[in-house]
């Protein structure tokens, strides 16, 4: 698993530097049962310790040596993990931990809901099986695959999914008949959908095959795509997103995740500044 930007500390590959993680690195979730936590997935303890005010790494790391540090009674190891749930305390203080910030890039597979109703059998937290609470940034809808995020930040949640911040989404989609000028045309200045009552904004679209286009898109009306095209007579047969902002699908492959990196995070950053809400989503 090898992401095609060398040298982004976000992804996949072996040559990320030494922040990357266990979890940031796991193996795809296909082989675990839905809703199973995965125990790589917990937070360093000596992340936990610090994140929580007790003191910095190199310390944490000296106390954890010394047998300073427990996990629900047992003397902690170096480099354990903490679960939610677990309790750590430090000569017999107990700890209260503070929520470890979390943004996951998921490529999603054709049939799993975007939703974390557990009454939806296919619902995207229990195919990820994350052992932190998370849910998904917006949508994709169940018969589209590709890039979606999940978070425990509400403030990125809110940022990306108001409309006026026009953030961009980058999509791969192919139809069922041959693309026409025309088509392109009216595809990027604006489509009038009848069922929602609104013309969607101008968007960039490239042609890059006989049947297949790209399109980026700064809305996210309900299956927006598959409805402009549909007025126009084409009928999507597959639409993968490829892009979130500065976030690409790069080197996932399809069910698996990993954490954002350091750099992605920061431009992501950078990029939420101007939008309307409240403090920086994220500690960088």
């Amino acid at each position: 698993m090898t992401s095609s930007r060398p040298g982004d500390d976000g992804e996949l590959s072996g040559e990320r530097d030494r922040e990357m993680t266990s979890e940031e690195k796991r193996p795809g979730v296909k082989d675990r049962i839905p809703g199973q936590a995965d125990p790589a997935s917990g937070q360093r303890l000596n992340k936990f310790l610090t994140n929580a005010g007790v003191c910095s790494r190199r310390e944490a790391d000296r106390r954890i040596r010394a047998g300073q540090v427990t996990i629900d009674g047992q003397t902690a190891e170096l480099g354990q993990r903490v679960l939610p749930g677990q309790r750590v305390a430090v000569n017999g203080r107990i700890i209260e931990g503070k929520e470890e910030e979390i943004i996951l890039l998921f490529h999603k597979p054709r049939g799993i809901v975007c939703t974390a109703e557990k009454r939806e059998k296919n619902n995207i937290v229990d195919f990820i099986g994350y052992s932190s609470r998370v849910y998904p940034v917006g949508r994709l809808d169940k018969e589209s695959r590709g890039l979606i995020l999940m978070t425990n930040q509400g403030d990125i949640v809110n940022r990306m999914m108001r409309a006026a911040n026009r953030h961009e989404k980058e999509y791969q989609v192919t139809v069922n008949r041959s693309i026409s000028e025309t088509f392109v045309r009216r595809m990027r200045a604006g489509i009038y959908l009848k069922e929602l009552g609104e013309t969607t904004r101008p968007c960039q679209i490239h042609q890059t095959g006989d049947r297949t286009f790209t399109i980026i898109l700064t809305q996210g009306l309900n299956r927006q795509i598959r409805r402009m095209c549909h007025t126009l007579g084409y009928e999507v047969t597959d639409l993968l997103r490829v892009r979130i902002m500065n976030l690409r699908l790069d080197g996932i492959p399809e069910g698996e995740y990993r954490r954002i990196g350091r750099r992605e995070r920061e431009e992501l950053n950078r990029l939420l500044a101007a939008s309307p809400s409240i403090s920086r989503y994220v500690r960088s």
